[in-house]
């Protein structure tokens, strides 16, 4: 009987214990490396989405003046694992007013798909807020990271 008791009650501390305990999280789970100019390994086949996206080599070109806060700016290429992300933002009476999207990931089909589900969204969420601090799309947390990598430099060119 005493050994029931305390195997349940060891047992029950452990759980306590156990749901207690939180996780620990990165300040960046998603962090880039600087690109180097060498081309993206090819994601291995049957692989999920995961891919790193590396920062930008160089800042995005303007259409408009520097600085000037009215004009079209291009945001600089982001290379993911799964293609490249690249924006391009209109910029009226300093705010941003406008967002296409240059490159989205499409070097195969899930790509593609993923692609046409979050960049709409990112988009609608980047002209709400007038940044780019927008939520990434779950599912597409590369994808994501690339798009406000781009609109952030362009956005820097622009001086918004």
């Amino acid at each position: 009987m005493r050994r029931a008791a305390l195997t349940t009650a060891s047992t029950s501390a452990l759980v306590v214990l156990l749901l207690t305990l939180k996780p620990h999280h990165s300040a960046d789970p998603i962090g880039g490396t600087p690109q180097t100019g060498a081309a993206s390994a090819p994601a291995p086949t049957g692989s999920t989405h995961r891919g790193r996206p590396s920062a930008p080599a160089t800042t995005g070109s303007a259409h408009g003046s520097a600085g000037q806060g009215n004009g079209t700016y291009t945001g600089a290429p982001v290379t993911t694992k799964y293609g490249t992300v690249q924006v391009a933002i209109g910029v009226k009476a300093g705010r941003l007013s406008t967002v296409k999207v240059l490159k989205a990931p499409s070097e195969d089909a899930r790509s593609r798909e993923i692609a046409a589900y979050a960049l709409p969204r990112l988009t609608q969420e980047a002209l709400n807020v007038h940044s780019a601090h927008v939520d990434a799309v779950s599912g597409a947390s590369y994808t994501s990271a690339g798009y406000v990598r781009s609109l952030q430099s362009a956005l820097d060119e622009a001086g918004v």
